[in-house]
């Protein structure tokens, strides 16, 4: 038996969201039928002053299977998935982490 490998430029992108995972989970599903991605999905507790949420966070990598043709497309992809995960969940906001920025979504009126 003989291997292969191929390798890419690593480029890691997380959302990482409260909610409901098994819910994250049939979303990402029916979301993955029109978008071809392959994600993790892991269990996530958000501990802040005040309080404790229950979530969940999705991993998007440039997987040297199908890479990337730019390291933004999976950034993009992320957004994409993030915005229905958000309003299909019931959610108020998100955070998506890529290896050069962080950046926070929130519908809340008060941005806070």
């Amino acid at each position: 038996m003989t291997s292969t490998s191929n390798s890419v430029v690593s480029w890691n992108v997380t959302i990482h969201m409260a909610g409901d995972i098994a819910l994250a989970g049939q979303v990402i599903q029916r979301h993955a039928i029109g978008v071809p991605m392959c994600v993790t999905l892991a269990p996530q507790s958000f501990i802040y002053t005040g309080g404790r949420e229950e979530g969940f966070a999705v991993g998007f990598i440039n997987y040297p299977r199908f890479p990337a043709d730019r390291l933004d497309d999976i950034s993009e992809k992320a957004r994409d998935l993030a915005d229905r995960l958000m309003h299909e969940l019931g959610q108020h906001s998100y955070s998506i982490i890529t290896p050069v920025e962080t950046i926070w979504v929130s519908r809340r009126e008060d941005q806070r």
